[in-house]
């Protein structure tokens, strides 16, 4: 294993140190406990939002913290929910008196402490509200949870949810424009590569040299099957028939498209993987109108990536294309 590391217990405090250092125009650092604010937080009279789960994901969740995204990321060990201190201080944090919506993805670990601290956020006056997202087809329950994975569809929520938020929207407005983004956005990845984690510092399973693995969620967990490397096509091919089947997706219908690397893919194969995608969604009639290419949601240095496909309409439009100013995300500023 080789890594630019100090001390391997030290990684996501350090990481998070430097990411605060490095836009500190953006956010703020509390490290007892440890969380990301935007800078200007609380905003008074807009609703907060705070998402957060185990570090090795980035630039998910801290980079997307900042104006028309999250108020709030609660970064936890590699690969490890937060507990709920620090989810509960950064829920307390953004607060300006419109309530807090949480977005979790579906891990067991993230959505029993993010419970939890919402109980308590709630004793304390603050009303809070949650929505789970869970886009990924690939599989149903996995080692980390029970039902469908949450993946690369989470920056969707979080971009839309965080416009309607920055537009004065309510706390209800808000998680149902939350709600309506998972129940229209369908994710399924593949690696190349296993990740390592650094305190386990081995691989966190094993692939032949000419094997990938379909369905891989993004701590590595399996997926539906191992198979024999194929040409780009036909792993888009493979990803992409389940997602469109398991809405459905339908001739006539806009959709964003999102192509996410899983930390070690090049730009250059990622557009591969795009090229193909939009091609099969035009053969089916379905128009992409708005689309995103890059490495948002890792799996530390995995070779893999994720197609994500989320149906739009106008609202959903408007708000995907509203400002953003976050380290990772941004336009319209």
């Amino acid at each position: 294993m080789k890594k630019l590391i100090n001390d391997p217990k030290n990684v996501v405090d350090e990481s998070v140190a430097g990411f605060a250092l490095a836009h500190a125009d953006l956010v703020t650092l509390s490290t007892e406990p440890l969380f990301i604010a935007r800078s200007d937080a609380p905003v008074s009279g807009k609703v907060g939002l705070v998402s957060g789960g185990g570090s090795g994901h980035e630039p998910l969740h801290a980079g997307f913290v900042g104006f028309g995204m999250l108020d709030a990321a609660v970064p936890g060990p590699v690969f490890t929910s937060p507990t709920p201190d620090p989810i509960i201080a950064a829920t307390q944090a953004v607060d300006g008196g419109s309530g807090v919506l949480h977005i979790v993805k579906n891990y067991t670990g993230d959505v029993l402490n993010f419970e939890t601290a919402a109980d308590l956020a709630e004793a304390e006056g603050i009303t809070v509200r949650t929505v789970i997202v869970d886009d990924d087809v690939a599989v149903k329950d996995s080692l980390y949870t029970a039902g469908r994975r949450g993946v690369a569809g989470t920056v969707l929520v979080e971009k839309i949810a965080g416009a309607a938020a920055e537009r004065g929207d309510s706390l209800d407005e808000v998680a149902t424009v939350a709600e309506k983004v998972v129940a229209q956005v369908r994710s399924m990845g593949v690696a190349l590569t296993p990740s390592v984690v650094p305190h386990a510092g081995e691989p966190s399973f094993t692939l032949a040299d000419d094997e990938i693995e379909i369905g891989i969620g993004i701590h590595g967990e399996p997926g539906r099957a191992k198979i024999s490397l194929e040409p780009a096509d036909q792993i888009v091919d493979r990803l992409l028939e389940p997602i469109l089947e398991d809405l459905p997706f339908e001739s006539g219908d806009d959709v964003l498209l999102f192509v996410n690397g899983m930390g070690g893919t090049p730009q250059i194969e990622l557009y591969i993987l795009y090229r193909r995608a939009a091609e099969v969604l035009a053969e089916r009639g379905i128009t992409v109108t708005r689309s995103l290419v890059g490495n948002y949601v890792t799996a530390l240095e995995m070779q893999g990536a994720s197609l994500t496909v989320l149906k739009l309409d106008d609202e959903l439009t408007t708000l995907w294309d509203a400002p953003v100013q976050t380290a990772a995300l941004r336009w319209g500023r």
